[in-house]
């Protein structure tokens, strides 16, 4: 793997690209490699060139933001999309999840920050900054959270073992876990190694049984 992060600039507003480009060119690993305008000129740009990131913009002329990078990680799901944007809303943030952004940020982010986000999302994984953590969280939570009010936790798991616990008794598979908490499939992986352990269960199935035994997910949750 190259040294260099090669990066692709996607926004309808150029003052916005030459003022990140001034950002970028401070940084000896960051090389920006193109700079557009809208979404199809993104498309066409990642067909030649193969950026590592990108730094898109959700609303242009044209396609949106969104819509292109359901395009770009169909061409290649290795290429990291960053949204840039003043957009911040839920609906917004969760739609870019669905298309397979790998952060988000907003506009009025400091530069150091912005610089981070491409290098996190570049090592493969995801970059999301507080107040957008907080939106997300919010609205997963209130439509998912399992219950864990005056129940103790099982057999010394911590609090976010029970939380995994529950979504894949409910079913989730490792990267629907993993998407929704924000870390990575890894990670993920080894939380469920570890309450196997600490609940001396064997595989899922013996788990989805010992949730629904222990009413920690209801059979109609499955």
């Amino acid at each position: 793997m190259s040294d260099i992060i090669k990066v692709l600039l996607v926004d309808d507003h150029k003052l916005v690209r030459e003022g990140v480009l001034s950002i970028l060119k401070q940084q000896k690993d960051l090389e920006v490699i193109g700079s557009v305008a809208s979404g199809e000129e993104a498309i066409n740009e990642v067909r030649e060139t193969r950026p590592d990131v990108i730094l898109m913009d959700i609303m242009m002329k044209g396609m949106t933001g969104i819509e292109a990078t359901r395009w770009i990680k169909e061409i290649d799901p290795t290429i990291r999309v960053l949204i840039v944007s003043m957009e911040i809303s839920k609906e917004y943030v969760a739609a870019g999840i669905k298309a397979g952004i790998d952060g988000y940020i907003p506009k009025d982010a400091d530069p150091d920050s912005l610089v981070k986000a491409i290098r996190t999302v570049h090592g493969g994984e995801r970059y999301f900054n507080d107040a957008i953590m907080k939106l997300v969280f919010e609205n997963f939570y209130s439509a998912e959270r399992i219950k864990t009010a005056d129940r103790r936790l099982p057999h010394e798991l911590t609090k976010r073992e029970f939380e995994i616990l529950g979504l894949v008794a409910s079913g989730k598979t490792n990267r629907e876990i993993a998407e929704a908490l924000f870390v990575s499939i890894k990670t993920v992986e080894t939380h469920k190694t570890h309450i196997l352990e600490k609940l001396g269960l064997r595989n899922t199935a013996d788990l989805v049984k010992y949730a629904i035994k222990n009413k920690i997910i209801s059979v109609d949750q499955i």
